[in-house]
């Protein structure tokens, strides 16, 4: 079960996420808990491995945003590092940040259950 405590063992700025939420812990859990499961996480993958570096764009620059509104830095500074890449077709290992960024969004969900 997710708390605060496990967020930030994590990484996550917790009293800036609470302040977004008006310092309610219920709505920032269940915030957190629902960028968990975020279905961005695995259509950016999939992008990425298909090279539409486009639509890997939007994926990631969504995530980016419920990452930096939450306060969970561990995913939110690889994320932005990746948008930013892709934003200007930049080459990178984009590979290297998603798998980066994949791993931490398993360590976020494993803490939801």
């Amino acid at each position: 079960m997710i708390s605060l405590d496990k967020l930030r063992a994590f990484g996550a700025d917790v009293d800036a996420g609470l302040a977004r939420c008006m310092n309610s812990e219920a709505l920032y859990l269940r915030l957190v808990g629902m960028a968990a499961n975020e279905p961005s996480f695995a259509a950016l993958g999939k992008y990425l491995k298909e090279g539409d570096l486009g639509r890997a764009f939007e994926e990631a620059h969504k995530l980016k945003g419920v990452a930096g509104n939450l306060s969970l830095s561990p995913i939110y500074t690889p994320v932005s590092e990746l948008t930013e890449l892709l934003r200007n077709r930049t080459a990178g290992d984009y590979e290297k940040l998603y798998e980066e960024i994949a791993a931490k969004a398993a360590e976020l969900a494993a803490l939801t259950k």
